[in-house]
């Protein structure tokens, strides 16, 4: 007999039945459920939206039995570890999968938050990827004595060489990382800077002008993340490898000394390589006016670093980026760590308002303001509320009316 997976893929379920199956309401076991809710959340556009609210919402038991199984299909394991749908309570089990491959593994590590990062480095088969281990040097959000035992494991992990085998790997690995980073750097900061981007800075410029100079020369400062979470912990690494000197030549002879050295017999000392400034050293360096321009002309990595920005009118400025995309607001407006003022901002923008998700996410979000969210709440589904109601981080007026939506739309669907 066809499983009903099977027969979802091939098109021949009605529409009432692939209702029921993004609901999660077919009587089939949890794993092919879950293989179908995945399936129709990454292939169908009619049911999608609905597919992934269900998963979002979906039984934790069974959720990490998934997670945790080789046998799980490579489609729902990428689904789970994507950094768009990850629950954190699924994490140490997709981390230990040994189906679950090292790129997304170097994916995740490398924007993870540091709740993230703890779990990383909780985990013996993710730190046993060198891949894993050079993403999480490279973020900001890693602590300096961590950084020390990450570069204690790949020691550890390396064969035992000569010293000279040991500097021209540690030299090689510089460059290799080196190289990825340029690659990545490139493809982050792919956006040419168009002449409608210094556009958007002369107006914003202009418009905000009294405020800017109130500001002075005030430095940034980053709510919640990098001040909240370290403080005096943050050590800002370098993504660059350690290459041991070579030993110091013994002294010439004393005959020697006597005569000049023929310049071809002396080695000259290679130059040492630039040191590389990471996204949060370089905003560090810039003053208000130098983060405003960087928020309104910058690449995806600076924004969602500058939203961050205490000064209200520089976090203000990366809703107002020319290359500001609808995947970038979804995760603003789930973000506990910005200004209040950044999420008033969002639902005053038509654009962002016309994705549901910005809504859920704003809705969702216990730093939005009540008379927001409330506000909000009137367009959201069914399941949405139903989750929103039971949704213990969120004030408890928000709860009840979310609950009390719920039960009105339930009704009224039911007398349709």
């Amino acid at each position: 007999m066809a499983r009903m997976i099977d027969q979802i893929r091939a098109s021949k379920l009605p529409s009432n039945m692939m209702q029921f199956a993004a609901r999660g309401a077919l009587q089939v076991p949890a794993p092919e459920n879950i293989e179908i809710l995945v399936y129709l959340a990454v292939h169908n556009k009619v049911f999608g939206e609905l597919a992934r609210m269900t998963l979002a919402g979906w039984d934790e038991k069974s959720s990490l039995a998934a997670a945790s199984d080789p046998h799980t299909p490579q489609e729902v394991l990428d689904y789970f570890i994507s950094p768009d749908n990850l629950r954190p309570k699924l994490l140490p089990a997709l981390l230990e999968n040994p189906t679950v491959p090292e790129k997304q593994l170097v994916k995740l590590a490398t924007a993870a938050m540091r709740d993230t990062i703890e779990v990383f480095l909780k985990s013996p088969r993710a730190l046993s990827f060198a891949g894993v281990r050079n993403a999480l040097k490279s973020n900001p959000y890693l602590k300096k004595e961590e950084a020390e035992a990450l570069r204690q494991v790949s020691a550890a992990a390396a064969k035992p060489v000569s010293h000279l085998e040991a500097a021209a790997l540690a030299a090689e690995e510089t460059i290799g990382q080196d190289a990825e980073l340029r690659v990545a750097e490139t493809a982050e900061s792919a956006e040419p800077v168009s002449p409608g981007d210094d556009e958007a800075v002369a107006a914003y410029m202009q418009e905000h002008a009294e405020a800017i100079a109130a500001e002075g020369e005030k430095k940034f400062q980053a709510i919640g993340g990098i001040v909240e979470l370290l403080g005096s912990d943050y050590y800002p690494v370098v993504d660059s490898a350690e290459i041991p000197e070579p030993p110091p030549s013994p002294a010439p002879a004393a005959s020697a000394t006597a005569s000049s050295p023929s310049p071809a017999t002396v080695p000259k000392k290679p130059p040492a390589p630039p040191k590389r400034e990471n996204t949060l050293q370089k905003i560090n360096a810039l003053d208000v006016k130098g983060r405003i321009q960087l928020a309104l002309k910058g690449n995806k990595e600076e924004r969602s670093i500058l939203i961050r920005d205490g000064t209200k009118v520089v976090a203000l400025a990366v809703l107002e980026a020319p290359k500001l995309s609808d995947g970038e607001v979804e995760k603003f407006a789930s973000q506990k760590n910005v200004l209040e003022a950044v999420l008033r901002q969002i639902p005053l923008k038509r654009r962002f308002m016309k994705n549901y998700i910005v809504v859920r996410n704003m809705v969702a979000n216990p730093r939005t303001p009540l008379d927001l969210g409330l506000g909000l709440m009137k367009n959201l589904l069914i399941a949405d509320l139903k989750n929103l109601s039971a949704n213990k981080e969120i004030s408890e007026t928000v709860r009840k009316l979310a609950l009390k939506m719920y039960k009105q739309k339930l009704d009224a669907a039911n007398k349709k």
